[in-house]
């Protein structure tokens, strides 16, 4: 039997391409249909309404929409971390070609919503570059892919991009300004997040067969067939998926392999929230017991082990 999986993402996601090349969805009985997702909200509002089945997302994401009653849907929620997938792939502070770092004072930085994650990042990479926060214009632009477009097209002058998005800025000549790897390490990209419970035990399958997905790509036995799925599924030239998939295997900024869930790097995102976004009720930090082992971010893993059995050593499915 094998079960359906709706999954909304920001930007269209390697690692799920290459795990269902693999035979990794197959081995544990999933076929999962990706769906693109406007903005955080739309796609939490989308998990939360049953439209999404899982969301690959920012942990930051999950945080807010589980402690803060501040969030752009008004309402907590029983969303919950499953996984790890990635340290951010290249997330970083680009601008508009030829901009320097001091051309940030004035400027219009795009982000997703002014309260997600990536913008906090931003906040924090712009005060490392010396430049507060109102001393430049913040406009919503929505989902990664969009503000990409966006700074190409000159609606705005900077933003947060990563996961293949940068490399197609800095190939049209935009500018690399700061990055979390170095700013706001450890940090963590992307997660394997669930509403509620009754698609938690299938969002644990799909978590194990990306872990075991992103193992192979780290250890170089499945690099070359992310590096096609990189070229297809992003529209990258060959020497951009090349580079891409050298990022998936850095050590600070690409796949996560572990099983569990680096606490350290949730404490960057709940830090960076109480800095730029503090909130309280009845005089309480919403975010004071987030990292606690009783909070419910993070839900157990499976424990599954995956060993597709199409998966070949020379990168290429049978």
């Amino acid at each position: 039997m094998v079960t359906e999986l709706v999954v909304g993402s920001f930007t269209r996601s390697v690692l799920l391409a290459t795990a269902a090349r693999a035979g990794a969805l197959e081995e544990v009985g999933l076929r999962v249909r990706e769906v693109p997702v406007a903005s955080s909200p739309a796609q939490f509002r989308s998990l939360l309404d049953g439209e999404l089945d899982v969301a690959l997302t920012s942990p930051d994401n999950v945080i807010a929409y589980r402690f803060s009653p501040g969030n752009p849907l008004g309402a907590t929620a029983d969303v919950a971390i499953v996984s790890a997938v990635d340290r951010g792939l290249g997330l970083a502070l680009y601008g508009r070609p030829g901009l320097a770092a001091e051309g940030l004072r004035g400027a219009t930085a795009g982000v997703d919503v002014p309260t997600s994650g990536f913008a906090l990042a931003m906040y924090a990479l712009a005060e490392a570059l010396g430049v507060r926060r109102e001393e430049y214009d913040v406009v919503a632009l929505g989902s990664t892919p969009r503000r990409l477009e966006a700074l190409r097209e000159g609606r705005c002058d900077v933003t947060m991009l990563n996961a293949g998005n940068e490399l197609v800025a800095e190939d049209a000549g935009c500018v690399r300004l700061a990055s979390v790897a170095e700013h706001c390490a450890p940090y963590l990209g992307t997660v394997v997040a669930v509403a509620g419970t009754a698609h938690l035990e299938d969002a644990r399958l799909l978590a194990a067969s990306l872990r075991w997905t992103a193992r192979q790509i780290v250890g170089g036995e499945l690099a070359e067939m992310a590096a096609d799925e990189a070229a297809k599924t992003l529209s990258l030239t060959p020497e951009l998926a090349q580079r891409y998939v050298e990022r998936l295997r850095d050590p600070d900024e690409g796949l996560v392999v572990d099983d569990e869930v680096d606490v350290e790097a949730l404490g960057t995102l709940v830090g960076l929230r109480r800095r730029h976004l503090p909130e309280q009720v009845d005089g309480t930090d919403v975010l004071a017991g987030a990292l606690e082992p009783g909070s419910g971010l993070v839900v157990t893993p499976t424990g599954l082990v995956v060993t597709p059995i199409r998966t070949r050593r020379d990168g290429k499915d049978g």
